[in-house]
This record gives C-alpha cells, sequence and structure tokens, in this order.
C-alpha cells in the first residue's frame, strides 16, 4: 500500500484562492465546488497559505451582526500550512489524518500548487485497494 501515491488520488483541479480576495468571493468559490477549504497562492502558482470554511466562519459570524463583511482571504487564511508532495505515499497521509490533522492538504510540487487531497480522496484509495485484495487469488 505505500506504493500507492498521493498523485493517483488527489485533486487535479483544486479551488484557488489568492490573499487580496474578498472573503465572500472565496467562501462562495468554496462553496459553489462544495470544498471544505482551498490553498492560497501567489501570482506564481506558490503556496502561501490555508483557508477552511472554519477559518471564514468567525469572521462571517461577527460581520453579520452589522452586515460588514469587508475581510480578505489574508486576513483570515492559516500561513503555517501542511502539505503533501504528489509522491508522498497514501498510507503515510492516512496516518497523519488519524490525528487531528487538517481535512485537506495542498499538494506541492517544486512549490507550486498542483493539486489537493483530502480524507475522501485518501479513504477512496484505501477502499480500492482493500476490494483488490479480496479479488486477488489465495
Amino acid at each position: 500500500m505505500d506504493s500507492i501515491k498521493i498523485t493517483e488520488h488527489m485533486d487535479r483541479q483544486p479551488v484557488l484562492l489568492t490573499a487580496d480576495m474578498n472573503l465572500a468571493t472565496a467562501v462562495d468559490a468554496l462553496l459553489d465546488r462544495n470544498k471544505l477549504g482551498a490553498p492560497v497562492v501567489d501570482d506564481t502558482g506558490h503556496l502561501i497559505g490555508f483557508l477552511s470554511q472554519q477559518d471564514c466562519m468567525s469572521v462571517m459570524l461577527k460581520s453579520s451582526y452589522h452586515c460588514d463583511l469587508v475581510a480578505t482571504v489574508s486576513d483570515c487564511m492559516r500561513s503555517d500550512v501542511l502539505w503533501v508532495s504528489p509522491e508522498d505515499s497514501i498510507l503515510k497521509l492516512a496516518e497523519q489524518m488519524l490525528g487531528p490533522k487538517p481535512k485537506v492538504y495542498p499538494v506541492v510540487e517544486e512549490g507550486k500548487v498542483v493539486g489537493t487531497i483530502n480524507r475522501t480522496n485518501v479513504l477512496n484509495a484505501i477502499n480500492i485497494y482493500m476490494q483488490q485484495c479480496y479479488l486477488a487469488p489465495v
């Protein structure tokens, strides 16, 4: 199972956000694509942060009292981002995801975001592997 690589199961068309993007626009992008979060990239596609739905919720809740959402992605994003490479093992990522780690990881190659991978992708990869175990002749 260590031979199953992230590249085989990652989302190659992730939502990408920019730091100067209006938070309402970013939230719309997450909701439209049914994403729990998205990488924040600079002009060259390099990872500079991550914005999750949870990061947005408290700011939006506070803003809803006054109807004054003026925040940007940079106001809410985390800059200490855990990420993986396309050649990393799905098994190692699955073990890491058992703890209180993020549900979504940017996939970074040569500093640039090339995709994302989430718990659903990882569970699907393990499920496919397990199904092959049952089909293999004994």
